[in-house]
């Protein structure tokens, strides 16, 4: 499965901008969930600067809205 190119920051970005689920934004983005929770709490080594996903044409706002409203919604990548 596709990842984005760099998935830290884009975690980062959709913690800080999202309601998606940590378990959303960790399989998206090719992480473990308490990476995800970790950059949550800013417990991680090193804080991320965002990477907007949508800006990047990784993911569309819309992909997102549908993980916020169902969290069994899995978002990929766009091609």
């Amino acid at each position: 499965m596709a990842q984005p190119l760099m998935p830290h920051a884009t975690a980062s970005w959709l913690v800080e901008n999202t309601a998606l689920s940590f378990e959303q934004i960790a399989e998206f983005c090719g992480l473990h969930i308490l990476e995800v929770q970790a950059i949550a709490d800013d417990t991680a080594a090193t804080k991320y600067t965002g990477r907007d996903p949508v800006h990047a044409h990784e993911l569309s706002v819309e992909a997102i809205r549908k993980g916020e409203a169902d969290a069994d919604y899995r978002m990929t990548m766009l091609k």
